[in-house]
């Protein structure tokens, strides 16, 4: 019997990625969820600090995450050392966009580019008052019409990853293969 094909929308992975760095993520299925978005988008994820569960071989043979071994996973102990292993991989100076539901620029008013760097918080908080005044510049947050105070996590990475790959053409050219 002839096995059967599925079609599949494909876009040619580009040779500048986005960078997704999560910093303390604390809730699993939210980065196996962006991990999934990760490897659907050949971007690189970046696990900052402390995280709230592990990611070793067993626990995500056990979670079930069949697609971890397509991830580019990424660990580092701060966001420093995240951005200097990226600006060392990038051919040019690379820029940080910091995510907050407390920012009143939107991420809709920035022109990304290729080799870009999303940078998001832990659930429960965020990213630190800190960091996101040294970095007010470049602090962008995710219109909402509800009265809810954010959006889930993995749902925030989706919506600003898709609108950068966007803008920066990298999804233009998709067409359908076979997989």
């Amino acid at each position: 019997m002839a096995e059967s094909r599925e079609e599949r929308l494909r876009a040619t992975p580009r040779e500048r990625p986005f960078h997704v760095v999560l910093v303390e993520p604390e809730i699993p299925p939210n980065t196996g969820n962006i991990a999934r978005l990760c490897a659907a988008t050949c971007s690189p994820l970046h696990l900052v600090g402390k995280l709230g569960f592990r990611i070793d071989e067993h626990a995500v043979r056990r979670a079930g995450l069949d697609y971890w071994h397509l991830v580019d996973v990424r660990t580092h102990p701060t966001l420093d050392a995240a951005t200097a292993s990226i600006a060392a991989t990038e051919p040019a100076p690379v820029r940080r966009w910091f995510l907050s539901a407390h920012s009143p620029r939107s991420y809709l008013d920035v022109a990304f580019a290729p080799g870009d760097v999303l940078v998001f918080g832990k659930e429960s908080v965020g990213l630190s008052p800190e960091l996101l005044a040294q970095n007010a510049d470049s602090t962008l947050g995710i219109p909402t019409l509800g009265g809810v105070r954010s959006h889930n996590l993995a749902n925030a990475v989706a919506i600003v990853l898709y609108e950068a790959l966007r803008q920066t053409g990298q999804l233009a050219g998709a067409a359908l293969s076979a997989r």
